[in-house]
Protein backbone atom coordinates (compact mmCIF):
# COMPACT_ATOMS: atom_id res chain seq x y z
CA UNK A 1 0.00 0.00 0.00
CA UNK A 2 1.39 3.38 -1.02
CA UNK A 3 2.23 5.62 1.95
CA UNK A 4 0.76 9.12 2.26
CA UNK A 5 3.17 11.89 1.22
CA UNK A 6 4.26 14.55 3.70
CA UNK A 7 2.36 17.21 1.75
CA UNK A 8 -0.83 15.13 1.88
CA UNK A 9 -0.42 14.70 5.62
CA UNK A 10 -0.02 18.46 5.96
CA UNK A 11 -3.22 19.05 3.96
CA UNK A 12 -5.17 16.54 6.06
CA UNK A 13 -4.00 18.09 9.34
CA UNK A 14 -4.80 21.60 8.08
CA UNK A 15 -8.35 20.61 7.10
CA UNK A 16 -8.79 18.92 10.50
CA UNK A 17 -7.59 22.16 12.12
CA UNK A 18 -10.09 24.19 10.09
CA UNK A 19 -12.92 21.91 11.22
CA UNK A 20 -12.01 22.20 14.90
CA UNK A 21 -11.77 26.01 14.73
CA UNK A 22 -15.18 26.13 13.04
CA UNK A 23 -16.59 23.80 15.73
CA UNK A 24 -15.01 26.01 18.42
CA UNK A 25 -17.09 28.93 17.12
CA UNK A 26 -20.24 26.81 17.38
CA UNK A 27 -19.52 25.99 21.04
CA UNK A 28 -18.76 29.65 21.79
CA UNK A 29 -22.15 30.66 20.36
CA UNK A 30 -24.01 27.79 22.03
CA UNK A 31 -22.70 29.00 25.41
CA UNK A 32 -25.27 31.77 25.10
CA UNK A 33 -25.54 35.09 26.91
CA UNK A 34 -22.10 35.23 28.48
CA UNK A 35 -19.76 38.15 27.88
CA UNK A 36 -17.17 37.48 25.18
CA UNK A 37 -14.29 38.28 27.56
CA UNK A 38 -15.47 35.56 29.94
CA UNK A 39 -15.74 33.13 27.03
CA UNK A 40 -12.21 34.01 25.91
CA UNK A 41 -10.95 33.50 29.47
CA UNK A 42 -12.18 29.91 29.57
CA UNK A 43 -10.86 29.22 26.07
CA UNK A 44 -7.42 30.49 27.08
CA UNK A 45 -7.44 28.61 30.39
CA UNK A 46 -7.62 25.30 28.51
CA UNK A 47 -4.67 26.35 26.30
CA UNK A 48 -2.77 27.40 29.45
CA UNK A 49 -3.29 24.03 31.17
CA UNK A 50 -2.18 22.08 28.09
CA UNK A 51 0.88 24.30 27.51
CA UNK A 52 1.83 24.20 31.21
CA UNK A 53 1.69 20.40 31.32
CA UNK A 54 3.68 20.13 28.06
CA UNK A 55 6.39 22.49 29.33
CA UNK A 56 6.60 20.55 32.59
CA UNK A 57 7.28 17.36 30.63
CA UNK A 58 9.95 19.06 28.52
CA UNK A 59 11.74 20.35 31.61
CA UNK A 60 11.81 16.81 33.03
CA UNK A 61 13.32 15.46 29.82
CA UNK A 62 15.64 18.26 28.67
CA UNK A 63 16.08 20.41 31.77
CA UNK A 64 15.59 24.16 32.09
CA UNK A 65 17.36 24.83 28.78
CA UNK A 66 14.19 23.57 27.04
CA UNK A 67 12.31 26.71 28.13
CA UNK A 68 15.12 29.28 27.87
CA UNK A 69 14.02 32.46 26.09
CA UNK A 70 16.48 33.45 23.32
CA UNK A 71 18.02 36.90 23.26
CA UNK A 72 15.77 39.43 21.53
CA UNK A 73 12.71 37.20 21.76
CA UNK A 74 10.89 38.81 24.69
CA UNK A 75 9.71 41.85 22.69
CA UNK A 76 8.07 39.60 20.09
CA UNK A 77 6.62 37.29 22.77
CA UNK A 78 4.90 40.27 24.42
CA UNK A 79 3.77 41.72 21.08
CA UNK A 80 2.42 38.32 20.05
CA UNK A 81 0.47 38.10 23.31
CA UNK A 82 -1.08 41.54 22.79
CA UNK A 83 -1.89 40.90 19.13
CA UNK A 84 -3.22 37.41 19.85
CA UNK A 85 -5.50 38.78 22.57
CA UNK A 86 -6.91 41.36 20.15
CA UNK A 87 -7.43 38.54 17.66
CA UNK A 88 -9.34 36.33 20.09
CA UNK A 89 -11.42 39.11 21.66
CA UNK A 90 -12.40 40.46 18.24
CA UNK A 91 -13.26 37.00 16.94
CA UNK A 92 -15.29 35.99 20.01
CA UNK A 93 -17.19 39.29 20.03
CA UNK A 94 -18.12 38.75 16.38
CA UNK A 95 -19.06 35.07 16.75
CA UNK A 96 -21.89 35.98 19.15
CA UNK A 97 -23.28 38.72 16.92
CA UNK A 98 -22.97 37.74 13.26
CA UNK A 99 -23.15 34.83 10.83
CA UNK A 100 -20.38 32.34 11.70
CA UNK A 101 -19.04 32.17 8.15
CA UNK A 102 -18.83 36.00 8.00
CA UNK A 103 -16.80 36.04 11.22
CA UNK A 104 -14.59 33.23 9.88
CA UNK A 105 -13.80 34.88 6.52
CA UNK A 106 -12.89 38.19 8.19
CA UNK A 107 -10.59 36.31 10.54
CA UNK A 108 -9.01 34.72 7.46
CA UNK A 109 -7.79 38.17 6.41
CA UNK A 110 -4.92 37.39 8.82
CA UNK A 111 -2.56 35.93 6.15
CA UNK A 112 -2.81 39.15 4.14
CA UNK A 113 -1.98 41.25 7.19
CA UNK A 114 0.91 38.90 7.95
CA UNK A 115 2.43 40.00 4.64
CA UNK A 116 2.04 43.68 5.59
CA UNK A 117 3.38 43.27 9.12
CA UNK A 118 6.30 41.19 7.83
CA UNK A 119 7.19 44.19 5.67
CA UNK A 120 6.83 46.66 8.57
CA UNK A 121 8.46 44.62 11.36
CA UNK A 122 10.74 42.12 9.63
CA UNK A 123 11.65 44.31 6.63
CA UNK A 124 10.58 41.61 4.20
CA UNK A 125 9.96 42.91 0.70
CA UNK A 126 6.36 42.89 -0.54
CA UNK A 127 6.07 41.86 -4.20
CA UNK A 128 3.50 43.55 -6.49
CA UNK A 129 1.24 40.47 -6.77
CA UNK A 130 0.73 40.00 -2.98
CA UNK A 131 0.18 43.76 -2.63
CA UNK A 132 -2.54 43.73 -5.31
CA UNK A 133 -4.08 40.63 -3.68
CA UNK A 134 -4.15 42.38 -0.29
CA UNK A 135 -5.86 45.45 -1.78
CA UNK A 136 -8.55 43.47 -3.61
CA UNK A 137 -9.09 41.15 -0.60
CA UNK A 138 -9.64 44.26 1.53
CA UNK A 139 -12.38 45.37 -0.88
CA UNK A 140 -13.91 41.89 -0.59
CA UNK A 141 -13.86 42.21 3.19
CA UNK A 142 -15.81 45.47 2.89
CA UNK A 143 -18.63 43.54 1.18
CA UNK A 144 -18.82 41.28 4.22
CA UNK A 145 -18.49 44.13 6.74
CA UNK A 146 -20.94 46.44 4.93
CA UNK A 147 -19.68 49.49 6.82
CA UNK A 148 -22.30 51.99 7.92
CA UNK A 149 -23.28 54.32 10.71
CA UNK A 150 -25.30 51.65 12.52
CA UNK A 151 -22.93 50.06 15.05
CA UNK A 152 -25.35 47.22 15.80
CA UNK A 153 -24.89 45.85 12.27
CA UNK A 154 -21.36 46.94 11.35
CA UNK A 155 -19.69 46.91 14.81
CA UNK A 156 -19.34 43.11 15.11
CA UNK A 157 -17.96 42.90 11.55
CA UNK A 158 -15.39 45.58 12.32
CA UNK A 159 -14.46 43.67 15.49
CA UNK A 160 -13.98 40.49 13.42
CA UNK A 161 -11.84 42.45 10.96
CA UNK A 162 -9.77 43.85 13.85
CA UNK A 163 -9.41 40.27 15.06
CA UNK A 164 -7.98 39.33 11.68
CA UNK A 165 -5.51 42.22 11.92
CA UNK A 166 -4.46 41.07 15.40
CA UNK A 167 -4.06 37.49 14.22
CA UNK A 168 -1.93 38.65 11.29
CA UNK A 169 0.38 40.53 13.63
CA UNK A 170 0.53 37.51 15.95
CA UNK A 171 1.53 35.22 13.04
CA UNK A 172 4.28 37.68 12.08
CA UNK A 173 5.65 37.57 15.62
CA UNK A 174 5.54 33.76 15.63
CA UNK A 175 7.46 33.79 12.34
CA UNK A 176 10.16 35.94 13.93
CA UNK A 177 10.23 33.84 17.12
CA UNK A 178 10.59 30.70 15.02
CA UNK A 179 13.73 32.15 13.42
CA UNK A 180 15.04 32.89 16.92
CA UNK A 181 14.43 29.21 17.89
CA UNK A 182 11.99 30.14 20.66
CA UNK A 183 10.05 27.21 22.15
CA UNK A 184 6.51 27.31 20.76
CA UNK A 185 5.00 26.13 24.05
CA UNK A 186 6.51 29.14 25.81
CA UNK A 187 4.83 31.41 23.26
CA UNK A 188 1.45 29.73 23.83
CA UNK A 189 1.86 29.77 27.63
CA UNK A 190 2.80 33.46 27.76
CA UNK A 191 -0.05 34.40 25.42
CA UNK A 192 -2.58 32.39 27.44
CA UNK A 193 -1.44 33.91 30.75
CA UNK A 194 -1.45 37.44 29.31
CA UNK A 195 -4.98 37.07 27.87
CA UNK A 196 -6.26 35.60 31.14
CA UNK A 197 -4.69 38.40 33.21
CA UNK A 198 -6.25 41.21 31.16
CA UNK A 199 -9.60 39.40 31.47
CA UNK A 200 -9.42 39.28 35.28
CA UNK A 201 -10.71 42.85 35.99
CA UNK A 202 -13.88 42.09 34.04
CA UNK A 203 -14.20 38.66 35.66
CA UNK A 204 -13.98 40.18 39.16
CA UNK A 205 -16.62 42.88 38.71
CA UNK A 206 -18.89 41.49 35.99
CA UNK A 207 -18.71 37.69 36.19
CA UNK A 208 -21.75 36.02 34.62
CA UNK A 209 -22.92 32.95 36.59
CA UNK A 210 -23.03 29.93 34.28
CA UNK A 211 -25.11 26.80 34.09
CA UNK A 212 -23.37 23.44 33.81
CA UNK A 213 -24.38 23.36 30.15
CA UNK A 214 -22.71 26.70 29.44
CA UNK A 215 -19.60 25.62 31.32
CA UNK A 216 -19.39 22.41 29.26
CA UNK A 217 -19.86 24.35 26.00
CA UNK A 218 -16.97 26.65 26.91
CA UNK A 219 -14.83 23.66 27.85
CA UNK A 220 -15.73 22.21 24.45
CA UNK A 221 -14.65 25.47 22.80
CA UNK A 222 -11.31 25.34 24.62
CA UNK A 223 -10.73 21.70 23.70
CA UNK A 224 -11.59 22.35 20.04
CA UNK A 225 -9.24 25.35 20.00
CA UNK A 226 -6.47 23.17 21.46
CA UNK A 227 -7.06 20.42 18.88
CA UNK A 228 -7.12 23.06 16.15
CA UNK A 229 -3.83 24.53 17.35
CA UNK A 230 -2.12 21.13 17.60
CA UNK A 231 -3.44 20.14 14.16
CA UNK A 232 -2.24 23.32 12.47
CA UNK A 233 1.17 22.89 14.12
CA UNK A 234 1.33 19.30 12.82
CA UNK A 235 0.28 20.49 9.36
CA UNK A 236 3.16 22.95 9.04
CA UNK A 237 5.53 20.38 10.54
CA UNK A 238 4.80 18.02 7.64
CA UNK A 239 4.72 20.61 4.84
CA UNK A 240 5.69 24.26 4.26
CA UNK A 241 3.00 26.94 4.29
CA UNK A 242 3.56 27.68 0.60
CA UNK A 243 2.28 24.23 -0.35
CA UNK A 244 -0.74 23.84 1.93
CA UNK A 245 -1.88 27.20 3.38
CA UNK A 246 -4.74 27.62 0.91
CA UNK A 247 -6.53 24.61 2.46
CA UNK A 248 -6.99 26.61 5.66
CA UNK A 249 -9.86 28.36 3.87
CA UNK A 250 -11.85 25.11 4.13
CA UNK A 251 -12.92 26.59 7.49
CA UNK A 252 -15.34 28.82 5.54
CA UNK A 253 -17.10 25.72 4.20
CA UNK A 254 -17.29 24.20 7.68
CA UNK A 255 -18.46 27.48 9.25
CA UNK A 256 -21.16 27.97 6.61
CA UNK A 257 -22.40 24.37 7.04
CA UNK A 258 -22.33 24.37 10.85
CA UNK A 259 -23.92 27.82 11.00
CA UNK A 260 -26.83 26.57 8.90
CA UNK A 261 -27.18 23.27 10.83
CA UNK A 262 -27.08 24.75 14.35
CA UNK A 263 -28.38 28.30 13.89
CA UNK A 264 -30.17 28.29 10.52
CA UNK A 265 -27.77 30.99 9.29
CA UNK A 266 -27.55 31.83 5.58
CA UNK A 267 -25.09 34.55 4.49
CA UNK A 268 -26.48 37.24 2.15
CA UNK A 269 -25.38 37.60 -1.47
CA UNK A 270 -22.89 40.40 -0.70
CA UNK A 271 -21.15 38.16 1.83
CA UNK A 272 -20.91 35.33 -0.71
CA UNK A 273 -19.38 37.75 -3.24
CA UNK A 274 -16.93 38.90 -0.55
CA UNK A 275 -16.04 35.27 0.24
CA UNK A 276 -15.36 34.64 -3.44
CA UNK A 277 -13.12 37.70 -3.78
CA UNK A 278 -11.07 36.95 -0.65
CA UNK A 279 -10.63 33.26 -1.44
CA UNK A 280 -9.78 34.04 -5.09
CA UNK A 281 -7.07 36.46 -3.96
CA UNK A 282 -5.76 33.84 -1.53
CA UNK A 283 -5.60 31.26 -4.33
CA UNK A 284 -3.89 33.77 -6.66
CA UNK A 285 -1.28 34.60 -4.02
CA UNK A 286 -0.85 30.86 -3.28
CA UNK A 287 -0.22 30.04 -6.96
CA UNK A 288 2.17 33.00 -7.26
CA UNK A 289 4.21 31.78 -4.29
CA UNK A 290 4.33 28.23 -5.67
CA UNK A 291 5.62 29.46 -9.04
CA UNK A 292 8.12 31.66 -7.25
CA UNK A 293 9.45 28.60 -5.38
Amino acid sequence: MKSISETSKGIIFLIISAFFFALMAVFVRLAGEIHFIQKAFFRNSVAFIIAFISIGREIKIKGKTAVAIPKGAMFYIILRAIAGSIGIFGNFYAIDRMVLSDAAILNKMAPFFTILFSFLLLKERVKPVPMIAITIAFLGAMLVIKPGFNYTSSGPALAAFAGGVGAGLAYTCIRKLSSLKCNGKIIILFFSVFSMIISVPYMIFNYNPMTWGQFLFLCGAGICAAFGQFSITAAYYHAPAGKISIYDYSQIIFSTSLGFIFFNQIPDYLSFIGYGIIITMAIWNFIYNRKKE
